[in-house]
């Protein structure tokens, strides 16, 4: 009997053992994959890290240090003091002005231009709709036209010779041609209607993403529920749009604040410096008046950075719905 039990045990013991080494063999081929899965990801990763890092956040640290110098480009020198440059800034009109251009543009542009988006992704995404995909392509085919080229375009149809001129005095809504880019308040609703018709297109296609992801089964319950369109859309798409929302306006706040095309092309900052805005006044000190003040140029550069940081952390916030 106990040689029987000698070998039982014996044999559970080598098939314990057997066992044991088939899965530590499994583990180390699963860890062998993984090991390769890792460098393979590795491989995709680092060449576009590299790239983000030599074309975006070196120039941010070699910016940043530019912005404590003064001189032209040939001759940078440290400033003294080493906040020269952005106390400066609060005491050029012009620059102050661009602030107060740039935010008129994103207070009064950018909540038009979103709630025509979502109303016409609303519009759009009624199943029962005819041509639906026509009207999709119309909306958003402003968006993909060149910016220079849509600039050119409104400035030449609202230019004194203009078509918007020959249509209004031919309905003798005026009695002459009106300098709609010759005066300061005309020349600014010119670049928002611009904006509003270019980029409206654009945060509709993001709505209308937004309102397909939604249960159709949700409308019709509150329908059977008897609320008025009104109340569905209130209490139903605005509150599931919301991160899309978010994230929209994000993206307008970011893009207005950095606004640069329409204020070159469409009035080149005038009349008298009354609708530039803050890139084009970068712009202007780096490389538009002849004398490259980087320097200057990038503390104005890192102000708007803040400022779009600041902006885009409140809206977070203010959209984050977790308890």
């Amino acid at each position: 009997m106990p040689r029987i039990r000698l070998c039982l045990r014996w044999g559970e013991i080598e098939e314990f053992s057997n066992a044991k080494a088939l899965k530590g063999g499994n583990a180390l081929q699963k860890g062998n994959i993984e090991a390769k899965q890792g460098r393979a990801g590795w491989a995709f990763v680092t060449p576009a890290t590299v790239m983000i890092f030599i074309m975006s956040f070196y120039p941010m640290v070699e910016a940043f240090i530019t912005s404590f110098r003064t001189g032209s480009s040939a001759a940078m020198k440290w400033a003294n003091p080493f906040s020269f440059n952005y106390t400066r800034m609060f005491q050029d009109k012009v620059f102050v002005t661009s602030i107060g251009n740039t935010f008129l543009y994103l207070i009064i542009q950018v909540p038009i231009m979103l709630v025509l988006a979502i109303l016409l992704a609303q519009i759009l995404n009624n199943r029962h709709l005819m041509a639906k995909g026509w009207f999709r392509t119309m909306i958003f085919l402003p968006c993909a036209t060149s910016l220079v080229s849509y600039a050119l375009i409104f400035k030449s149809l609202f230019s004194t010779n203009g078509l918007i001129n020959s249509f209004l005095v031919n309905l003798h809504i005026l009695s002459e041609p009106y300098n709609f880019l010759g005066h300061p308040a005309s020349a600014k609703i010119v670049i928002i209607l611009a904006l509003i018709w270019r980029w409206t297109g654009y945060n509709m296609v993001f709505y209308l993403a937004g309102l397909q992801n939604i249960d159709y089964a949700v409308y019709e319950a509150a329908k059977i529920d008897g609320a008025s369109s009104w109340t569905t859309f209130w209490s139903i798409t605005v509150p599931l749009l919301r991160p899309t929302i978010v994230m929209t306006f994000i993206m307008s706040i970011n893009g207005t604040l950095q606004l640069f095309d329409e204020s070159v092309n469409l009035t080149n900052g005038g009349p008298a410096n009354s609708t530039i805005t803050m890139s084009h006044y970068i712009y202007n000190n780096s490389f538009g008046t002849g004398v490259a003040n980087f320097g200057y140029a990038s503390a104005m550069a890192f102000l708007v950075f803040i400022m779009v940081a600041v902006l885009a952390f409140i809206n977070i916030k203010v959209g984050d719905t977790r308890d």
